[in-house]
Parts: structure tokens; C-alpha cells; sequence
């Protein structure tokens, strides 16, 4: 060997290939050849040290801050017994919110069916115009005529807050009857 000094071998342990031109690891600091210079090629046990990424709590969906050299396991831990705002009563969300404008009609769909004539909310049985008595003149309004109705309906309610009915149920009911009626 003319070179003895020259190069350094792979840490890996099922390597130990000869390089010439090796690579240190940033995380531990270790050489390698460049088919182990990865952090999952070698196993790296620090590369949580330089793998910057935000883990996000399971429960309540919020991102962890993790500072250099913490383990984001423990630190997402620490949060799910300390910080957590997880609330199991919260879980349930309700998702059937759009009531069925159809006189008598209790139903409510997951997404808005809305009439193309009177651009009422309806659910699954009573979307089509013929099955809700739709009166909105047999021509679609344009959407800023549709606009203009929506701004003046508002203008002209204005619901008073003793009522245990939500306003926004009230500005629906109001938008059928000016459109249908």
C-alpha cells in the first residue's frame, strides 16, 4: 500500500468499505461511504437532533413545538398530559346542519341542496322545484340578482336576541318566504 493513511472505512458495521472520499454524518458525527450516508441507512440513533419536523398532537390536532436535541415522542407526550385542550364531550360534531326550508319538513342534509329557481335549502326528497312548490318564477335569478335579494333580507331583519332560535335560522326562513312568497 503506497497510501496507507489515505481514506477511512464505513462505520457501518456491515460495511467497513474503504473510502476515499468518505462522509461524516451532522448528526453523530460518524463516517460513512455513500451508500450508508442517510439517516435510515445507518440507523442514525441523533438524527432527531437534525430532523427538524413539527409533530402534531393525535387528540386535539395541534402542532408541538420540539427544540434541537428533544425527543418529539416525549415532548408530544409531556403535551397530551399537561397541555392538551382534547376534550372527549367535543368529539361529536354535528354534521346534519342544513335544515329543509319545506313547510312541515324536519330533515337535515350534510351538504346544501339548494333550488335553482328559488335558491332554497332542501333536503334529498324535496330539492327538485316540483316537490317543494317551488315559486321562484320558472327562471333562475342571476347571482346578482340572487346577491341584492340575500343583502336586502338582511337589511330588513334584524332578529332580536330573546328568541331561542338562532338568527341565522330566522335570515333562512325569511330568504324562503321572499323568494317563494
Amino acid at each position: 500500500m503506497e497510501f496507507p493513511d489515505l481514506g477511512k472505512h464505513c462505520s457501518e458495521k456491515t460495511c467497513k468499505q474503504l473510502d476515499f472520499l468518505p462522509l461524516k454524518c451532522d448528526a453523530c458525527k460518524e463516517v460513512f461511504c455513500k451508500d450508508h450516508i442517510t439517516y435510515e441507512q445507518h440507523k442514525c440513533t441523533s438524527s432527531y437532533k437534525k430532523d427538524v419536523q413539527v409533530p402534531v398532537c393525535p387528540l386535539c390536532n395541534t402542532p408541538i413545538p420540539v427544540r434541537r436535541g428533544e425527543m418529539p415522542d416525549i415532548v408530544v407526550g409531556a403535551h397530551m398530559d399537561r397541555d392538551c385542550k382534547y376534550d372527549p364531550t367535543q368529539q361529536k360534531q354535528r354534521i346534519f346542519t342544513n335544515k329543509c326550508l319545506k313547510e312541515g319538513c324536519k330533515r337535515k342534509e350534510m351538504m346544501k341542496l339548494v333550488c335553482n329557481q328559488c335558491h332554497g335549502n332542501f333536503c334529498i326528497k324535496h330539492r327538485h322545484p316540483l316537490d317543494h312548490d317551488c315559486k321562484g318564477g320558472g327562471r333562475s335569478i342571476s347571482k346578482a340578482g340572487y346577491a341584492a335579494i340575500m343583502r336586502a333580507s338582511e337589511s330588513n331583519f334584524r332578529p332580536t336576541g330573546s328568541n331561542k332560535r338562532s338568527s341565522n335560522w330566522y335570515l333562512q326562513h325569511n330568504r324562503y318566504k321572499l323568494k317563494c312568497g
